[in-house]
């Protein structure tokens, strides 16, 4: 009777046995498409820890939350590598396409603009859009325009027709940000000058012409 109960046990425990190593079989494999890269992997929730190098990104569907290993986070998140688990961290700003920290933005999506961090749609008063970096970048700060310069032309302030006149004007301050854009500091225009310099004579309007000599007079001597 007693070799039938122990029987019965060994069998029970055979069972017992052949279904957890399933279990960690599963748990440790899982999927293999849904659980690459995994340490471990449930079928319900996907991966639960990551292969050093890797990131866990976790992502909800209605109530159901999944896990998955990636190389790098995808955008609108940041990597965070932690002593027992690398994350992939949402940015906070969803106009923001890749963040340095959470609330730090590095790149933001279409239709925004950088600003220290910050994903904006319209660039503030000092700063001017960049189409091409999608950045809000600083100007300078600039001081009232000077009078014109004299007109002059090679230098000379007389004897041509037209010449140009300069302007200048200086930044007020430094640029707050290295690489800030400026406006022109200098404009020039066409202006009219005297066509003849003092001291000059004017050239006759017969000039080419030769110039008839005038009869000398008859001197007639009296004896």
């Amino acid at each position: 009777m007693l070799w039938i109960i122990f029987l019965l046990l060994l069998f029970i425990s055979s069972m017992e046995m052949l279904t957890q190593n399933r279990w960690k079989k599963q748990v440790s494999t899982g999927l293999l498409e849904n659980c690459t890269g995994c340490v471990l992997c449930s079928e319900d929730n996907g991966c639960i820890t990551c292969h050093h190098r890797l990131f866990l990104l976790i992502w909800r569907d209605g109530i159901r939350q999944y896990g998955v290993c990636v190389h790098t986070c995808p955008p609108g998140y940041f990597g965070l590598r932690g002593l027992e688990v690398n994350r992939c961290t949402k940015c906070r700003s969803p106009s923001c396409e890749s963040c340095f920290s959470r609330d730090f933005c590095m790149k933001c999506k279409d239709k925004f603009y950088l600003h220290k961090g910050q994903c904006l749609r319209q660039c503030p008063p000092s700063t001017a859009p960049q189409p091409g970096t999608r950045e809000c970048q600083e100007m300078c700060e600039l001081g009232p325009w000077s009078e014109w310069s004299p007109c002059t032309h090679k230098g000379r302030t007389c004897g041509c027709k037209w010449g140009v006149e300069t302007r200048v004007r200086e930044a007020a301050g430094a640029p707050r940000e290295e690489g800030a854009a400026c406006p022109p500091l200098q404009e020039t225009r066409k202006c009219r000058m005297r066509k003849h310099c003092p001291g000059e004579k004017a050239e006759p309007k017969n000039k080419g012409k030769k110039k008839q000599k005038k009869p000398k007079p008859d001197l007639h001597v009296g004896t």
